[in-house]
């Protein structure tokens, strides 16, 4: 015989499935009545006492964009009336008339959803406002020291903070948060000062052997070498090139580097670059390299009084197409170049990431996205004058009648059978 401990044990046991299987019948029969509760609730009901019978009747609710008409008799449903012209209701009612839409929008908001018969107007502050009480107001700037935690919106205030340590804010700004400060030793310099909430850290101790801001090929250069690009590059297009160039010949070694560390049109150009270094005691080398520094000094006659933020350099190298400069290559541009040389260096780095495309052209792009930056004028208008001024300078293309005279129909021959 089972003992009293076995008897136990097979009575909870079937207790405990008993309980199981009435749970479930339990949670069907819940789930089945809120089933049935949100089907009969729907459309929404209200009570209404029915003078003809002297009941008291569950008549549905009107629709957003409709008014109540007639209500719901023992023989017949409720009956809604659409809004009005100018006028709404935007939720499930039992009112005879509908809402008035706003007239009109207070000073500096602007229309961000029209009225209809089923929302009211619904206005917004305009760009770097937001609502306070019933005015559109600016929003705060942070200070230096003090970068942005949360950009302003047309609902709330920019909200600042101190920048931490490590971090810096050095101008006033409703959009800027703070930056970190520079890693001198991750450019190979030296600590000379540390920064503080207001200004970056200051490097220093750069090796000779690197070039303090470093531009491969001037906006310049790129106009005089560009003719020599093909559109369609044959596997040898480059040993053609070095073979077809006068003077001093630039070694195997060096195409070699050259093809392994630049895409193909940039090899051209660097090719070029190499080979006016290489023969620039040659009295037609040395007017090449006259009319080039001419035309640079030109360019930095027209940019050269730019000192533009970091906000505003990121917003530029923003509004170039094709792959973007990082962060990080505009922060150490900051610190190696000159304020006139800063957006040289940028064109030059966005360049080699885009040997496909010509740095005219995307900067001709940039200017027509640069007002959704809030981009000085000034500095557009220098920019446009130096797209007008590389455009119209007629030199470089004398310089495409010598070069292909230099390298002769060799060249010629390639450029045609690339076509």
């Amino acid at each position: 015989m089972p003992s009293s401990v076995e008897s136990t044990l097979c009575f909870c046991r079937h207790t405990y499935a008993y309980v199981l299987a009435f749970a479930d019948v339990h949670q069907w029969f819940l789930d089945l009545s809120i089933k049935w509760t949100t089907q009969e609730n729907f459309p929404p009901k209200y009570l209404h006492y029915d003078p003809e019978t002297s009941r008291q009747l569950m008549c549905d609710k009107c629709p957003p964009g409709t008014s109540l008409k007639q209500h719901c008799t023992a023989r017949r449903k409720t009956v809604c009336a659409p809004c009005p012209d100018h006028y709404y209701t935007d939720s499930w009612h039992t009112s005879d008339e509908c809402l008035y839409c706003t007239p009109v929008c207070k000073e500096l908001q602007y229309v961000k959803q029209e009225c209809s018969r089923t929302h009211n107007r619904v206005c917004e502050c305009e760009e770097g406002r937001y609502l306070e009480l019933e005015f559109c107001l600016k929003h705060r700037t942070c200070p230096p020291g003090f970068g942005v935690l949360h950009v302003g919106t047309p609902e709330r205030n920019t909200v600042c903070r101190r920048c931490p340590d490590g971090f810096f804010s050095n101008e006033t700004s409703s959009k800027a948060p703070c930056r970190k400060h520079t890693n001198c030793s991750a450019f190979g310099l030296l600590l000379t000062q540390k920064g503080n909430s207001t200004h970056d850290n200051i490097c220093s101790g750069r090796s000779e052997s690197t070039e303090k801001c470093g531009i491969d090929v001037t906006l310049c250069e790129e106009a005089f070498f560009r003719f020599a690009v093909p559109t369609k590059f044959t596997p040898n297009w480059l040993s053609v090139l070095v073979d077809s160039l006068p003077g001093t010949k630039v070694n195997a070694e060096s195409v070699e580097r050259i093809k392994r560390r630049h895409s193909s049109q940039e090899q051209t150009f660097q090719l070029l670059k190499l080979w006016k270094h290489q023969n620039k005691d040659q009295d037609m080398v040395k007017k090449i390299i006259q009319d080039i520094d001419l035309c640079e000094s030109s360019v930095q006659r027209h940019i050269g009084h730019a000192n533009l933020t970091f906000e505003q350099l990121r917003g530029l190298m923003e509004s170039l197409p094709g792959k973007k400069v990082t962060t990080e290559d505009i922060e150490k541009t900051m610190k190696a170049c000159k304020s006139s040389e800063q957006i040289l260096k940028l064109l030059n780095l966005w360049r080699i990431k885009n040997g496909d495309q010509d740095t005219l052209k995307g900067l001709m792009h940039a200017l027509k996205h640069l007002k959704t930056y809030h981009f000085p004028k000034t500095v557009t208008q220098s920019l446009k004058k130096i797209v007008r001024f590389l455009h119209s300078f007629t030199m470089y293309k004398l310089y495409q009648k010598l070069f292909l005279e230099m390298i002769g129909n060799q060249v010629q021959s390639v450029k045609i059978s690339c076509l």
